[in-house]
């Protein structure tokens, strides 16, 4: 993973010290709020419901161990013991003091991290697929190229107050685990007939009060030019985008409004400035920044390994992990492995102190000292031997990260909600945790296999509940707490938006609600099918009735 150079380390530094002074000037009445607003925002702090919350970038979702213990230390002394992990794959703490944040932002910058633009209108945390590096289908690995957006990006000055905040996210693989076409500009690595690296560029996805899939405005971009055709979107955006709407602000609307042939043509112009010039990338910086993702020391192993065999034959429980946990690596002998953030009756998504440890120590001993974390808010070794798999399957198990249920409907992605943000209409985490109890059975979770249900407290859609395929949203019906349901949504190849069923439903309700739109998949599914593939095949008609039944009679 990306090592800091001379130049990271001084302007971390430089930022953190800059900020301890900006803080002080605040807490003297130097600073006014709305004066401190940005400057805090801009370093990664809001102010929650309760408390403020400070977001951590972890770039392209690669962590180390020492990186991990870090993060585990720094919410044990600084917070209440515990992080929540995100779906951009940064960590955030719920419960800093704001005169503590300084001292965090320091002793982060001792291990190579920051909070710097994760929040504000501005370049956030590029993303990628949690299986970069490792995944069978992977055609090129992108993480060299997002180490180098992520160095154009940081603290670009004419992009440091964009009309709204702007997300990226890379994929390099054959099947899309990086949501591309949900992102303000989502880039598609692959290999044409002559062998030669290109990008597929998508533009204005978006989730939120206006959820659009993106559109592809390049189908065959140099990867040379991955730095001047986003500068030149990006560049379109912060010249025609809105800044008297908040709500019509993304480059989505921008993008619908103008229609993509226009927006490409007004791209195009911009980029004729660009092409060629000083962002180009050349294959020295190419080499230079792929050198910090050097291959790991792999032993040449078999494809079988007879004590995992024998293992996995005599022990149902530590089977059934296996094939919900593991996944397939491109090295013979090794398995990238989840560790679920989902137990039963959790808020989806947290890690404790201790378990952060747990996950580093395991890192260090397993997997080469790197750990990532995926947008569906879980953690992943990337590289586990076969023969070292049980165990870490009963070391995971001891600490409450081997449920065995990713890809189950209980490997729920979920926001915060009103439980911490002030932006949320409703809470999520009592909905999750409530169809977590609801569904506690995983014998009967694998049967009803892969489904993927998401929860938003607001209309921000941080749960990303409108690609789940079931969504729930939380909103407020006369300050009351309320959930509308959609489903079909999916992320993928073949992304698609959900459509929500009918009137909202109260808290009290969602898991009976859940529960019947199960009963209905489970009475028309075919063999093969998956919930997705029902949905898409017989229409949302037969779950509505069976959902809302009770109630018409009523």
């Amino acid at each position: 993973m990306y090592k800091y150079d001379k130049i990271d380390h001084q302007l971390v530094s430089e930022r953190v010290a800059q900020y301890r002074d900006q803080t002080r000037r605040y807490q003297a009445g130097e600073l006014t709020e709305e004066e401190f607003r940005p400057i805090r925002l801009q370093n990664g702090l809001y102010i929650q419901r309760h408390a403020p919350m400070l977001r951590i970038a972890v770039p392209y979702g690669m962590l180390s161990s020492i990186q991990l213990r870090k993060l585990a230390d720094i919410a044990k002394r600084y917070d209440k013991g515990y992080g929540h992990f995100s779906t951009r794959q940064n960590l955030q703490l719920n419960w800093p003091k704001l005169e503590d944040v300084p001292d965090i932002l320091e002793e982060l910058a001792s291990v190579e991290m920051h909070a710097i633009q994760t929040s504000g209108n501005c370049i956030r945390n590029i993303t990628t697929d949690q299986f970069v590096g490792v995944a069978p289908d992977e055609v090129v690995d992108p993480r060299a190229i997002a180490e180098i957006m992520r160095q154009w990006s940081t603290f670009h000055p004419e992009f440091a107050l964009l009309p709204r905040k702007f997300k990226i996210a890379v994929s390099g693989t054959t099947n899309d685990r990086a949501v591309v076409q949900m992102h303000d500009i989502g880039m598609e690595f692959f290999k044409n007939k002559k062998d030669e690296l290109r990008i597929k560029v998508w533009v204005g996805g978006g989730l939120g009060r206006t959820p659009i899939l993106g559109t592809v405005i390049h189908e065959n971009l140099k990867w040379q030019h991955a730095l001047s055709y986003c500068e030149a979107i990006i560049r379109t955006y912060n010249m025609h985008g809105r800044r008297d709407n908040s709500y019509k602000a993304r480059i989505k609307i921008l993008v619908k409004s103008l229609g993509i042939e226009i927006f490409k043509q007004q791209v195009e112009e911009e980029w004729a400035h660009l092409k060629d010039g000083p962002l180009t990338i050349t294959q020295e910086e190419l080499d230079r920044v792929s050198a910090y993702f050097e291959p790991m020391p792999y032993e040449k192993l078999e494809v079988h390994d007879a004590s995992f065999d024998t293992a996995v034959a005599s022990n149902p429980a530590f089977a059934s992990w296996v094939k919900r946990c593991t996944h397939p690596h491109k090295k013979d002998g090794y398995r990238a492995v989840t560790l679920s953030l989902k137990p039963h009756g959790k808020a989806p998504g947290d890690a404790t102190s201790e378990q952060m440890d747990i996950v580093a120590d395991l890192a260090d001993a397993y997997s080469f000292g790197e750990l990532r974390v995926s947008h569906e808010q879980n953690l992943i070794l990337a590289d586990v031997e076969l023969a070292d798999l049980f165990d870490v399957w009963e070391k995971a198990r001891e600490h409450g990260l081997a449920t065995p249920n990713i890809g189950l409907l209980t490997d729920m992605i979920c926001c915060p909600g009103g439980d911490f943000c002030s932006l949320a209409n409703a809470k999520s985490i009592p909905i999750a945790e409530a169809i977590q109890m609801q569904f506690d059975n995983l014998d009967y979770l694998h049967d009803i296999g892969d489904i993927e249900l998401n929860i938003s407290g607001c209309m921000n859609a941080c749960g990303h509940h409108h690609v789940g395929h079931i969504g729930i949203l939380g909103v407020d019906k006369d300050e009351e707490e309320f959930y509308q349901v959609s489903i079909g949504g999916k992320q993928g190849n073949d992304a698609s938006l959900g459509k929500v069923i009918g009137r909202a439903f109260a808290a009290d309700e969602m898991p009976s609600v859940v529960e019947k739109l199960i009963e209905v998949y489970l009475k028309e599914r075919t063999a093969e099918e998956r919930f997705i593939d029902t949905v898409r095949r017989i229409g949302a008609d037969p779950f509505k009735a069976h959902v809302y039944a009770e109630k018409e009679a009523a």
